[in-house]
């Protein structure tokens, strides 16, 4: 039986904790610290946007149709081998990302290499912040040391046992395990520990985030807060958004399907249109995450 939304899922609302909210359909906040920096749109491949530092030693990508929808890297100069990778998921809210965002926008200017800068070998005092001071630490194993959530719903893990550069030792999550319900963060063995830093208390902040009741998974929507968004703040005079551009572009295509080009284009405008507004698709359906700008979606996921 398709699934039908009620007006419910498209009432906006406060949802806290903002690790259990979702992508949010967009990746517009974990934009917007680097939004004076150079934009690119690739015609090929799976990156849908790249934005880089002016010299662009700092490269943060958007693959909007996959699972890891962000690969941010850095490197010594704009041609060498990234010294380390980020990688955040299709769960991950990009309120999150933006910390890391943020503090790459602030370590960068000409000639600055901080956020290069060597891992701390204090890392368990260097990744903490007044935001995750009340998280527990333990070592389950003798590899394993991780940092959780009070709510036991988020934390940081860090396994000692790898060792080489492009493995990927530092996981920052949040959800129970699950495709549509663990956001995760991986960031391979030489990401300066101030970034991850960054993240963990982005993901810890208390500040709610802002999603529609249909973006928040059902199966966790039981562990999630949720206060309505007041009218006059939900009214309140905007630019559109690309969430809003994508939307306008469905309803155009429903309108065409309608008036006769076919039921297998409004069967397809009917998926998009479920997906980009609600968050949720019926399940023989495949939702994809929308791109930060209204470009076209190249596709790929796995």
């Amino acid at each position: 039986m398709p699934y039908e939304p009620d007006d419910d899922h498209f009432r906006e609302y406060h949802v806290t904790p903002r690790y259990l909210a979702g992508s949010g359909g967009t990746g517009d906040a974990g934009f917007e610290p680097v939004a004076h920096w150079p934009h690119h749109y690739p015609d090929d491949g799976p990156c849908q946007l790249l934005v880089t530092s002016p010299d662009h030693r700092i490269r943060i990508g958007w693959f909007g149709d996959d699972y890891d929808l962000w690969k941010i890297t850095a490197a010594e100069d704009a041609v060498s081998t990234p010294r380390w990778v980020a990688t955040f998921n299709q769960n991950m809210p990009p309120e999150i990302v933006a910390g890391f965002t943020r503090a790459l926008a602030d370590d960068w200017s000409e000639g600055n290499d901080d956020f290069l800068r060597p891992t701390s070998p204090h890392w368990s005092e260097s990744v903490r912040s007044p935001a995750t001071s009340d998280w527990t630490l333990s070592t389950p194993d003798r590899s394993t040391v991780e940092l959780t959530a009070p709510d036991e719903l988020a934390g940081l893990a860090l396994d000692r046992s790898f060792s080489a550069p492009s493995e990927e030792p530092w996981v920052l999550w949040a959800g129970p395990p699950g495709w549509g319900t663990r956001a995760e963060a991986t960031f391979t063995a030489r990401t300066p520990t101030h970034l991850i830093a960054a993240s963990a208390a982005a993901l810890a902040d208390p500040a709610p985030v802002v999603r529609t009741r249909g973006m928040i998974n059902r199966r966790i929507e039981h562990l999630v807060r949720l206060a309505p968004v007041a009218p006059e703040t939900a009214s309140a005079p905007r630019a559109p958004t690309p969430l809003d551009v994508r939307r306008t572009a469905v309803s155009a295509a429903l309108r065409r399907a309608s008036r006769g080009q076919g039921s297998a284009c409004a069967n397809a405008a009917r998926i998009r249109t479920t997906t980009a507004q609600t968050g949720y698709a019926a399940p023989e359906q495949t939702a994809a995450v929308l791109p930060p700008s209204p470009r076209p979606s190249t596709g790929r996921g796995r």
